[in-house]
């Protein structure tokens, strides 16, 4: 080799999730090598070409821990204002979400205290939220805007997606969700605020890259399908991929409609039909599962999981972290809702908050542990890689690394 390596784990044990024959892609006595902020070893001890000390500026044994890919949280709308607490106590005591929503409640409700919060005080209020992430084991997050509602709120809370991701030095990924709910000042005119999206809005963000990709909730209490379209078709001529929050509450057809126009993803899909799983499987778009928002729902409707499998859609794992229907705060804790509540195994969950979760935001450079991939790992304190889904909760992530530099842990 000609240049040493940064730093150089020997004596661990790889989930590197890449496909080599064995469960997890696991490698046994194993060494994993960083230079420049991406690996540059990943493999057996024995196939080292030289001591560890004289291959890297630092080599540290680990002492057979694990070692997975970095987490992906691929769906999460992290940046807002103040809680829901309330509506928490609300839907215990009877109330559906879709009775909140109309009452007032709900998404507008997180709509007007982003909106009166100012920059400074929004960053504040998230930046908490996404350590809790990264101390879990993400190393990326996807961060939805969709609580302003007009280009300043929206332009607001992706300027502070943008910022969390360089205080913490993890990568973000930030989504365009203006799509998400009629704002007070369009009421009952949601075709005028899908004007004003496509219009106004759309192009501002696309303008100032603040945008990696275009999002819309698709359902009976927020927009048609036919208005989807619309974002859909505009997100298209400005260069920017789509995603959908498609078949929650019911069955618009939305995973079809996010498949034709090549959505990266389509998400939560509790209710999609045969014939969306069929479209999605066809246009390689990936399932992205929230389990949390099923769990704090309280759903019934399972996601077809096996059809999924049989058609051989990719499977993701996310939190949702959201104010008012998902407050989770540990991606791993999402991973054991998809085994319990979806049955999932844990080898799908990880897969589902690794390799599946970078293929939903459009990654192809993490995700796996592999030779030119991006240095995001963690180096976890369990026996096996089942016990990231078996113990519910629980501090298990030993270090965080991102991009080769310990974001969490030590």
């Amino acid at each position: 080799m000609s240049e040493r390596w940064d730093t150089l784990l020997i004596d661990c044990r790889l989930a590197t999730l890449e496909d080599n024959g064995t469960p997890y892609g696991t490698i046994e006595h194993a060494a994993l090598g960083c230079k420049d902020g991406a690996l540059a070893f990943a493999g057996l001890m024995s196939d080292l070409p030289d001591r560890p000390d004289a291959l890297a500026d630092h080599d540290e044994s680990v002492g057979n821990a694990w070692i997975t890919p970095g987490l992906v949280d691929c769906h999460t709308h992290l940046v807002f204002g103040g809680d829901r607490a309330h509506e928490f106590e609300q839907r215990l005591e009877g109330a559906s979400y879709e009775d909140i929503a109309r009452a007032g409640g709900g998404i507008m409700s997180t709509v007007r205290a982003t909106r009166a919060a100012d920059e400074e005080a929004l960053f504040a209020e998230s930046l908490p939220r996404a350590r809790a992430l990264v101390g879990d084991g993400a190393t990326t997050i996807e961060i939805k805007s969709g609580y302003g509602l007009d280009l300043a709120g929206e332009r607001k809370m992706l300027r502070v997606a943008r910022r969390i991701g360089e205080t913490l030095g993890i990568g973000v990924s930030s989504t365009l969700l203006a799509a998400h709910a009629l704002p007070p000042e369009f009421k009952d005119r949601a075709d005028a605020y899908i004007d004003a999206i496509c219009d106004e809005i759309l192009p501002a963000i696309a303008r100032e890259g603040l945008a990696d990709a275009v999002d819309a909730f698709c359902e009976r209490i927020a927009f048609t399908p036919a208005q989807t379209r619309r974002v859909f078709e505009k997100a298209r001529e400005l260069g920017l991929p789509v995603k959908l929050h498609a078949d929650q509450l019911s069955d618009l057809g939305g995973a079809a409609l996010a498949a034709e126009f090549g959505a990266r993803s389509a998400e939560h899909l509790e209710h999609t039909s045969e014939e969306g799983v069929r479209a999605m499987a066809a246009h390689g778009t990936v399932a992205v599962l929230l389990p949390g928002a099923y769990y704090a729902l309280r759903e019934t409707k399972l996601p077809p999981i096996d059809a999924f499998r049989a058609a051989g859609v990719p499977i993701a794992i996310a939190t949702d972290l959201n104010p008012g229907t998902s407050p989770l705060l540990s991606l791993r804790l999402a991973m054991s809702m998809a085994c319990t509540l979806f049955r999932l195994t844990p080898e799908e969950a990880l897969r589902g908050a690794t390799a599946n979760a970078a293929r939903a935001l459009g990654f192809n450079d993490r995700g796996t542990l592999a030779v030119g991939k991006r240095a995001d790992f963690v180096v976890w304190n369990i026996e096996r890689p089942a016990d990231l889904c078996y113990w519910i909760a629980g501090s298990l992530a030993r270090r965080v690394v991102a991009g080769g530099r310990i974001v969490a842990g030590t």
